[in-house]
């Protein structure tokens, strides 16, 4: 047995932490590394190429706030994602309740009115939260009561989300005009951008705050990871999410209700994707339309794995993929490099942060068989 324990010794917690950090900024080194390789073997140069990525994204506060915008919902679906991972979930369908989220804040910005900012906007993002919920709710029940798989059920969820949502603007919602849209939301439920909360005078003296279409909902996206982080490492709930995410059978004998945690771990992965379609609504288009969400959804995933589904580690993760889409267009208007590329490499990054898991997963495997054989 002592060889075994020098053969395997326990991993520090530093080594963890390093671990844990080290993985995506080496999976992001790498994807960046053959995608410079892509560029040159496709005749473009990658250092303006990337210097011009860079600029667009952060090269000014308006790129920053561009970037920032574009990171607001990111961050809100790859927590949506993130914490039902955490529980042994696979929530494909973030994208579809981002849909309903995005609906409800659209709807009841129309029809409210009279409220005060301080009520109307609180109001909003609780309704879409809900809505968000409410769409994740049936696959959850389908998921804890009969073992239907979550992947299956929440992705169908979203194609009905998505169409249900195209058939109301282009139909019983769809205000005056050819576009197919809703009605603009009442002023009193606008997120404001940040820099129209600052005078003219406190922008020239100082720019950085001039973060052109940035707006409040950053603020809401941040205060929900901390909120998701607080609750996984201090509360019962998370702690329950957690466990059954662990080993749902562990978890059912030590009393935990795996039906139960299953529930609530979809309806509130479902509530957080619902808040991103609701701060897309109230901080940027003001109304919803066909096909309103740019796969804000299915790139949360990406966004939560490349997180390590840690609620304060997708708020980096979130920003790489809002500045590479930022910066994307730059990148073609100076380098005349096709978009594309940065769609190789959001895939590269998410191939070797998977890529990293299942070199784990064989090591795991690697050392419980030595110890087995051991014992």
């Amino acid at each position: 047995m002592s060889e075994t324990r020098e053969a395997l010794p326990a991993q520090r917690p530093w080594m963890v932490a390093l671990q844990k950090v080290g993985t995506p900024v080496i999976s992001f080194a790498l994807a960046i590394a053959i995608g410079s390789l892509i560029m040159w073997l496709a005749g473009y140069e990658p250092g303006p190429a990337f210097a011009a990525l860079f600029k667009g994204a952060f090269g000014s506060p308006k790129a920053t706030g561009n970037t920032l915008m574009r990171a607001t919902p990111l961050i809100l679906t790859g927590l949506a994602v993130g914490y039902g991972f955490r529980a042994g979930l696979f929530n494909i369908g973030a994208e579809g309740q981002l849909f309903m989220g995005g609906l409800a804040a659209a709807f009841l910005g129309v029809v409210l009115t009279g409220l005060p900012w301080a009520i109307f906007v609180p109001a909003l993002l609780i309704a879409s939260m809900l809505a968000g919920a409410a769409w994740a709710f049936v696959p959850a029940l389908l998921k804890a009561r009969i073992g239907a798989h979550e992947v299956i059920t929440t992705m169908m969820f979203s194609y009905i989300a998505r169409y249900f949502v195209s058939y109301l603007v282009v139909g019983p919602l769809k205000a005056e005009g050819m576009i197919p849209q809703t009605a603009g939301i009442n002023g009193q439920a606008q997120l404001p951008r940040i820099e129209s909360l600052f005078s003219a005078a406190t922008l020239e003296a100082f720019p950085f705050l001039g973060l052109g279409r940035a707006h409040l909902g950053i603020v809401v996206a941040l205060v929900a990871a901390v909120v998701i982080w607080l609750i996984l490492k201090y509360t019962t709930l998370g702690y329950e999410n957690r466990a059954v995410g662990f080993s749902p059978y562990a978890s059912e004998t030590a009393g935990i209700s795996v039906q139960g945690t299953i529930v609530k771990a979809l309806c509130i992965s479902g509530a957080l994707a619902g808040l991103a379609g609701a701060v897309e609504v109230m901080g940027v288009h003001y109304k919803i339309f066909d096909q309103f969400s740019s796969g804000f959804g299915f790139t949360g995933i990406a966004v939560a794995l490349l997180a390590k589904n840690h609620p304060l580690g997708v708020i980096p993760a979130a920003l790489l993929f809002g500045g590479l889409s930022a910066g994307a267009g730059t990148m073609q208007l100076e380098a005349d490099v096709p978009q594309k590329i940065i769609w190789i490499i959001q895939a590269l990054v998410i191939f070797f942060v998977a890529a990293e898991e299942i070199v784990l997963w064989f090591v795991r495997r690697r050392q419980k068989e030595a110890l087995s054989h051991v014992g």
